[in-house]
């Protein structure tokens, strides 16, 4: 493979969206194109955000969805997209630093089950003061995580809220809430 194919093949698009900005462009949808008229090349990972935040989400002020394939050579970008996020917070560092392992532990039960092949979403939620994180991975026979284990426990002391759902076509997902902490000024 040349130097070029490779990097065309492990490029990602990263898009994010800000409250006011005009949510019509950006779209990436299966046989949809980008703002310049691209198509997506097929088997190529492609992240993406652009639509408005249901009634539901009126709190949210900026969301970001990245898309990847769902395979742990990946969960160095979740882990870097999840500390800037939670930066822009104003997160303290040990904040920080439990939604990092937090997702990366809530990835790694995900991808034991997911079917090979397949892509891991991961959608950030920023409100004013805080993040919430759903990783989602379709897989053949889905099952929800036990609650009662060690590592539910930690990733409950790491995230402040978790949760864990099977949903339409066999997607398991782990959704993370963290607030920031209200007892300090910012």
């Amino acid at each position: 493979m040349t130097e070029e194919g490779a990097s065309s093949s492990a490029s990602q698009t990263i898009a994010a969206v800000h409250g006011d900005q005009d949510r019509s462009e950006g779209t990436d949808s299966p046989g949809s194109s980008d703002s310049h008229g691209n198509q997506p090349e097929p088997g190529h990972p492609v992240a993406t955000a652009a639509r408005v935040p249901a009634q539901s989400e009126q709190g949210t002020r900026d969301r970001v969805d990245v898309r990847m394939p769902a395979d742990g050579a990946y969960l160095s970008v979740l882990r870097t997209a999840t500390a800037g996020l939670a930066a822009r917070l104003d997160f303290t560092l040990d904040e920080i630093e439990d939604m990092r392992i937090a997702v990366d532990e809530a990835c790694a039960m995900l991808l034991s089950q997911a079917i090979p092949g397949s892509d891991l979403d991961c959608s950030f939620r920023l409100g004013q003061d805080a993040m919430t994180i759903r990783v989602s991975v379709r897989c053949l026979a889905p099952q929800v995580p036990a609650d009662d284990t060690f590592a539910w426990t930690v990733l409950t002391a790491l995230a402040g809220s978790v949760d864990a759902q099977v949903g339409p076509g066999d997607v398991l997902s782990i959704v993370l809430r963290k607030s920031r902490d209200s007892s300090r000024s910012v």
